[in-house]
């Protein structure tokens, strides 16, 4: 099969064209594309299908003709990916599948429709507003960690580290362990420190992530959206723009009454032909 490699600040994919829906995708195939030394390897798997030849995006139809079918690396699905769904308009735009309407693209997800818009050399797209919905922690490495839940279309825990203790020491080879009766589904969670003013924002914050499904990810566009929203609570702000530092690069966010918009870079860096792992015996 055809296949487009692409990241967004790091946060990488292996990009599928699958217009119709014929391809049998499964959790097996998925993590065998994923896998770093196996496989092409990625974060997760961008399956581009028309929303009306998909089962999940169907309902949507009407609204976007594109659907993102997003997979994690271990195979599980994701409601939204921000990153993921730059990097699947980039890939739609520079191969002729769609062109931006007007104001902004309309792409259909797990989570409803997103619209994107290109700036510059950046991708942006617009997402629900973070909704903080209560307090939980995260235990890492003999640490308790508290942090805010927040729901960005998918579920995210924000944990700001402690004075003294330093972000890039974190040990996030594991997950972290979080409350299964808060999570259910599971959660990605984000570890945050403040960062040095930068001129034209209300805040910025230095973060790492480890996702649910995929482990420590270089970027998480919704991640970034749930920091930044913490960030303008805890500045007294239910409105403004972060800068969010991730490993992979920044992540601008602005927050508004009604919406969030992620903007970054999002880049396609390879295509090919992929063999298919054999099937188990």
């Amino acid at each position: 099969m055809e296949f487009t490699k692409g990241h967004g600040t790091g946060n990488d994919f292996v990009i599928l064209p699958d217009p119709d829906g014929a391809l049998d995708l499964t959790p097996e195939l998925v993590a065998a594309i994923c896998d770093r030394r196996r496989g092409l390897g990625g974060d997760g798997v961008l399956r581009v299908v028309r929303a009306a030849k998909h089962a999940d995006g169907a309902a949507l139809a009407g609204e976007a003709e594109w659907f993102m079918d997003y997979w994690n690396s271990d195979g599980s699905f994701a409601e939204m990916c921000g990153n993921g769904a730059r990097v699947f308009v980039r890939y739609l735009l520079e191969t002729g599948l769609a062109v931006p309407a007007g104001d902004a693209l309309p792409v259909a997800t797990r989570a409803g429709v997103v619209r994107a818009r290109v700036e510059g050399d950046a991708i942006a797209v617009e997402m629900r507003r973070p909704r903080l919905y209560g307090a939980s922690a995260a235990a890492l490495g003999g640490l308790t960690l508290p942090g805010t839940a927040v729901d960005v279309g998918n579920p995210h825990l924000v944990c700001p580290v402690p004075a003294g203790l330093d972000l890039t020491g974190l040990d996030l080879t594991r997950a972290p362990d979080v409350d299964p009766a808060v999570f259910p589904r599971g959660v990605n969670v984000e570890f945050t420190t403040a960062g040095a003013p930068v001129a034209g924002v209300d805040a910025h914050v230095l973060m790492r992530v480890h996702e649910r499904g995929s482990a420590e990810t270089l970027s998480c566009g919704t991640g970034a959206c749930a920091v930044a929203a913490v960030a303008l609570r805890d500045t007294d702000r239910e409105t403004g723009t972060v800068a969010v530092d991730v490993p992979g690069g920044r992540l601008t966010v602005t927050v508004d009454e009604d919406s969030c918009w992620l903007s970054g870079p999002a880049l396609l860096v390879a295509t090919g032909t992929l063999t298919l792992p054999p099937s188990p015996a």
